[in-house]
């Protein structure tokens, strides 16, 4: 990997303006278990569509009905985590079609905290002189000390297109694309490896479009996911995701029943719910090295 940041607009230097919060994205846990015929994905879809009729929200079809996707995910760190442990998330995901692989990848960058302004100040834009998209997002989750209800933690990310690049060097070299790395203090040479060897195989099956009214409405799926390598199954995620130009344009009864409809979700779904953090922390729990990082 090699990249010139000479005259780049986001050299050393430039000032960091904030960027504004313009998703909320709800997700919940699902046992993967669940999902192991086509059958079971309609049958969720159905209780999606009920939960939501009970509610007067529209749940609309957009592209195929229950268009499936296949990708695969990878995540990147140092031997001992220091990305995931100071808040970063590095990923690359593989796109397929018609069984097979593009040639572009989507590589991701993000800082996840329960704290705002924490997320807020960290520039995730890469030096790479590069078309990326950052996105700044209210993630919705479970609780951690109880089975229904909302937290939340804000996810700062930076998405781009990138050749089959080699991902297993120094990290030096990886802050040489993402500079923001250079906060959690890993030593230069330190290289960078799979986390726990594991290549994930997602499905990913669209659920349509759901209508919360005054023109907000939320892409809805379900993603799931595998080891590539053995088939065993390790979660699935239901997420549904609306953009706003602004979190303060985000409010009155599109937003009230955006969270009815995640809290009554979680009463109707409760045997299909998986009792975790997120997907992010249980592939890292997966080895022996310690993680600290709690989302």
């Amino acid at each position: 990997m090699s990249i010139s940041i000479a005259h780049h607009p986001n050299a050393a230097g430039d000032v960091h303006h904030p960027d504004p919060i313009q998703y909320r994205e709800y997700k919940l846990l699902l046992k993967a278990e669940h999902f192991l015929k086509p059958q079971s994905f309609h049958k969720f879809w159905k209780l999606t569509r009920r939960v939501a009729k009970n509610l007067g929200v529209t749940i609309n079809k957009r592209g195929k009905p229950m268009e499936t996707h296949l990708r695969e995910v990878i995540f990147f760190d140092t031997p001992k985590f220091r990305l995931y442990n100071n808040g970063f998330i590095l990923r690359r995901r593989t796109f397929y079609k018609n069984g097979l692989p593009q040639p572009e990848h989507e590589l991701t960058l993000k800082f996840r905290s329960p704290d705002y302004e924490a997320a807020a100040a960290v520039d995730v834009r890469p030096l790479l002189p590069c078309r990326n998209v950052v996105k700044f997002k209210e993630e919705i989750l479970l609780p951690n000390d109880k089975p229904q209800g909302m937290r939340t933690i804000y996810s700062h990310g930076c998405e781009l297109d990138t050749p089959n690049t080699i991902m297993t060097q120094s990290f030096e070299t990886i802050c040489q694309v993402f500079p923001a790395l250079q906060r959690t203090g890993a030593k230069p040479k330190t290289a960078l490896s799979v986390v726990n060897g594991i290549a994930i195989e997602e499905i990913l099956v669209n659920f349509g479009e759901i209508d919360f009214g005054g023109r907000m409405t939320a892409k809805a799926n379900v993603a799931i996911w595998r080891n590539r390598t053995t088939q065993e199954h390790f979660v699935g995620e239901y997420s549904y995701q609306l953009k706003f130009p602004s979190l303060g344009e985000f409010h009155g009864k599109p937003r009230e029943l955006s969270e009815q409809f995640y809290l009554d979700l979680q009463r109707e779904a409760a045997d299909w719910i998986k009792i975790e953090t997120t997907k992010t922390a249980m592939i890292y729990r997966m080895g022996r090295t310690a993680v600290t990082n709690h989302e």
